[in-house]
């Protein structure tokens, strides 16, 4: 019998790979950790090599005490908006620029000098970015061009994999939507946009549906990949839209939070939703035939791990001896603190930013340092600059959805006192769901199974997540918090011009 479902979610620090039954329960959860390399203050790159040994690693270590062949199906979650180019044989010519890397500034120009960006907008349902795949690239031609002309495919991540298990090239909508250059209510490539930014048709991978069976395990690579030969290879999608299925958010109106080393506050629709200021973007949804409206911001747990990194290396210490994480004593600090961090204020800018700021120049700040401030009102601002920030892409979508509650997933949602300030800085009840860790993967298991028709459809997913506990919003927490958003939006705004020349600087 066919009852079990792996999923590989391919993230920035590494491949979380599950094992579920066609029942929901989780049977196996791992993840094997690769490393990026940042350089040149806004560039991103991985090994596409790493991203494989993950998987491979992986699924050894799900399949041990495992039937083989009761294996169904395996899909995949991915980091989106990359640029992985490849030859004809899908090895990779460079590595693999990622979605963090924003060094195509120069190309996201020349797309803007030649169409209005509300036109862009409305084909793409996205803003005209460094941040996204197309403009990575033009990059490369422009300063590759050896690389360049050597490309076959562009791929993501998950696509490069699952060329290496099936010898096939393809990506699926959610992932092409990742692009800049899908027309999103079309379903194709846009014409225009390739025209705009002279890249052939042919270097773009075939789109499927992100329940498309690619192909089957070959024999060539089933020893070394641990699986089967002849195991479906169920396509999956982005890792934003899985994050969706595997929050419960596949119903019109479902909305979630997802809390990671990227941020994003998202839901389930009909149609895009574009914002007249164009702060928000639209995925195409796993779901077939529906979106997901959604705002991801660039340094979420990235700024708590850049604290922890840098102001908590006697926590690491301690949580090593009592082996606990390093994360549960600074949550413990940040409730030592109050609401507005003693008038600290956190700009979580130290990536650039995508939504809501659309900002590759920004920078990262501690705005109110005074003397008597502690560590633990820094780690406490951080949190707030975090929430402040996603509250402003929340309030995007309030003007077009009454949003009540969110589900809550992600490596943060582990923290109550992160989950409170949450929903007192929101307003809304913060359901924090049974996989905070495997939601994204898990989404993508929902996609393997009903791919091979394991699971009727994408609702199948309430037998898999359950809530744990909710927070609810206090109110007058809530009211304070809005002098301090205020505070935090301002500081932004005031730091334009500074970003301006430190970005000349250096």
């Amino acid at each position: 019998m066919k009852r079990y479902l792996i999923a590989h979610d391919l993230g920035t620090t590494g491949d979380k790979a599950t094992l579920f039954d066609i029942d929901g329960t989780l049977i196996k959860s791992v993840t094997y950790g690769y490393d990026t390399h940042f350089f040149n203050s806004v560039w991103a790159e991985q090994d596409p090599n790493n991203w494989w040994e993950a998987v491979c690693k992986n699924n050894h270590f799900l399949l041990e005490g495992i039937n083989k062949k009761e294996v169904a199906a395996m899909a995949f979650s991915g980091q989106m908006m990359g640029c992985v180019v490849v030859n004809k044989n899908g090895i990779p010519l460079r590595p693999a620029i990622i979605w963090a890397d924003q060094r195509s500034q120069k190309q996201e120009q020349e797309i803007r000098n030649k169409i209005e960006e509300s036109e862009f907008y409305r084909i793409t349902g996205h803003k005209i970015s460094s941040a996204y795949s197309i403009e990575k690239l033009m990059w490369i031609r422009d300063n590759e061009y050896s690389v360049y002309q050597r490309t076959y495919k562009m791929l993501q991540p998950k696509d490069y994999i699952i060329y290496r298990l099936t010898g096939e090239f393809l990506t699926d909508y959610s992932d092409a939507s990742g692009t800049n250059c899908l027309d999103l209510e079309k379903g194709k490539w846009s014409d225009k946009i390739l025209e705009i930014t002279d890249i052939p048709l042919e270097k773009m991978a075939t789109i499927y549906p992100s329940t498309h069976v690619a192909g089957e395990i070959t024999q060539s690579v089933a020893k070394e990949c641990g699986l089967a030969a002849g195991t479906a290879i169920v396509v999956g999608g982005g890792d934003g839209v899985c994050a969706a299925v595997g929050a419960g958010s596949v119903r019109n109106g479902d909305a979630f939070n997802y809390l990671g080393s990227s941020s994003w506050v998202a839901l389930t629709s009909d149609a895009p939703i574009f914002d007249p200021q164009m702060r928000t973007y639209n995925w195409a949804h796993l779901v077939q035939g529906k979106y997901s409206p959604n705002g991801t911001m660039q340094a979420a747990g990235n700024s708590y791990q850049f604290i922890r990194k840098n102001l908590c290396q006697d926590l690491e210490v301690m949580a090593k001896e009592k082996a606990i994480s390093p994360y549960e004593l600074m949550n413990q600090e940040v409730e030592s603190s109050s609401i507005g961090a003693n008038g600290l204020i956190y700009l979580p800018y130290i990536l650039g930013e995508r939504s809501p700021r659309w900002n590759a120049k920004a920078r990262g700040a501690f705005i109110g340092l005074k003397m008597e401030h502690t560590r633990a009102d820094m780690i406490r601002a951080a949190v707030e600059g975090i929430l402040m920030n996603l509250c402003i892409i929340l309030d995007v979508f309030r003007k077009d959805i009454n949003i009540r509650s969110l589900n809550i997933i992600g490596g943060l949602a582990k923290g109550a006192v992160i989950r409170q300030m949450l929903a007192d800085i929101y307003g809304v009840e913060a359901k924090k769901l049974n996989f905070v860790d495997e939601a994204t993967s898990m989404g993508a298991a929902v996609a393997a199974g009903v791919g091979v028709g394991v699971l009727e459809s994408f609702e199948a997913i309430d037998r898999f997540i359950k809530i744990e506990s909710i927070s609810m919003p206090d109110w007058e927490n809530h009211k304070k918090y809005q002098n301090v958003k205020q505070l935090f939006d301002e500081s932004y705004l005031a730091l334009l011009e500074i970003y301006e020349r430190l970005d000349s600087f250096c």
